[in-house]
């Protein structure tokens, strides 16, 4: 009996579960570690930023996922690996043996160094497991705010996330307090918005932007929390009251001190059949794994990972060779703009409009849904 541990419940192992329910394999014993039994969907989130839809509207259920898998599931995440002799510990003092084992516990990031006193309030938005937590948090402040007045709120990061998770927080908060002046501001590191995307997808981003009331500060990288506002790197201060963290995604802390190669960002490196760099039996994939040349940090790439993960676990544990993964050299990217229109981006190919948004929604809905069982009345 071949014993696999799935480290996180991301999209992938969400898939590779799938796949074991629907094809299970008699002489491997699955174990899942997780820090909750319910995981974010990643591309949901948006939409419940915005207040579009409910927390649980973006979860995977996977509890639920386990059991028609046959799987243990044990709500406890991983804070250190041993490769000789094969166990993980977990944060709760359990240790679990294995045989073969996955990764797939996302990216956290480094946050700005803070100088001062009266800092803004600061909402990261990785770890994504612990965002709804923040979230409510800082929603909970603001409604203590006093009426009137105006209040800056900073996004930092220029790519898809750092625009998206600005126009929807900003969506919400004029949406809740009505009262108080909502003025956009962010900040990309580049000269332009979403890097690698075409001049359409970038010139219907900066008009979603515009309309949001989103002032763009281009070359701009921000560094450090002062009192009152941002610092840049070129010792430029902007005033802020509330700062987004989108940018400087990182593996997690506790990888460092584990035996798995990294890279430079802290990420697992892996080869192109998805096993980690000099460690057979050992897999990572999403966010966490870093790949040559890398990839976008983006739940796309875990998605598409997830059924050749599935297949490569069913041939390790055989002891037959791997089959290689191919990354997709374009995908496509739904961006939601707040306003419940959304942009779709492929290459050099951009549209928007408010069915894009509908469609963004059923693509969102769908691959929930496949992995949850019917929501009770």
């Amino acid at each position: 009996m071949q014993q696999l541990l799935l480290i996180g419940a991301g999209h992938a192992h969400a898939l590779v579960l799938e796949a074991f329910a629907k094809k299970p394999e008699p002489n491997i014993a699955i174990t899942v570690v997780s820090d909750n039994p319910l995981a974010a969907y990643s591309g949901s989130v948006p939409a419940w930023l915005a207040g579009e839809c409910t927390l649980r509207e973006t979860q995977i259920d996977v509890a639920a996922l386990c059991q028609r898998a046959n799987a243990r599931l044990i709500l406890s995440p991983a804070s250190m690996i041993s490769t000789q002799p094969r166990y993980v510990a977990l944060a709760n003092g359990e240790c679990v043996n294995f045989d073969v084992a996955s990764f797939n516990i996302g990216s956290t990031l480094t946050l700005p160094q803070q100088l001062g006193e009266s800092l803004p309030k600061l909402l990261a938005m990785r770890p994504l497991s612990s965002l709804h937590q923040r979230w409510l948090a800082l929603q909970n402040e603001i409604s203590h705010l006093p009426n009137g007045g105006t209040q800056r709120v900073m996004g930092v990061g220029g790519g898809a996330a750092g625009c998206e998770t600005l126009m929807s927080v900003l969506a919400q908060l004029r949406q809740q307090r009505p009262d108080i002046e909502w003025q956009g501001h962010l900040l990309s590191a580049a000269n332009e918005l979403l890097p690698g995307a075409g001049h359409l997808p970038r010139w219907l981003i900066k008009r979603a932007l515009s309309k949001a009331a989103i002032t763009v500060h281009f070359e701009q990288r921000g560094e450090t929390l002062i009192e009152g506002g941002v610092a840049t790197q070129n010792d430029k201060r902007l005033d802020a009251d509330i700062v987004l963290w989108a940018t400087g995604a990182v593996g997690h802390p506790w990888l460092a001190d584990s035996p798995l190669p990294l890279d430079k960002h802290g990420f697992i490196r892996v080869e192109n059949t998805l096993e980690v760099t000099g460690q057979p039996n050992i897999f990572a994939v999403g966010d966490c794994a870093g790949f040559t040349p890398a990839l976008p940090n983006a739940g796309v790439y875990a998605v598409r990972m997830g059924p050749h993960l599935a297949n490569n676990l069913r041939l390790v544990c055989r002891g037959e060779p791997l089959a290689p993964w191919h990354p997709p050299k374009r995908v496509l990217a739904l961006i939601g703009t707040g306003d419940r229109r959304a942009i779709a981006s492929r290459g050099g190919f951009g549209v928007s409009g408010k069915w894009v948004w509908e469609w963004k929604k059923r693509i969102d809905a769908r691959f929930i849904a496949r992995f949850n069982p019917p929501f009770e009345d």
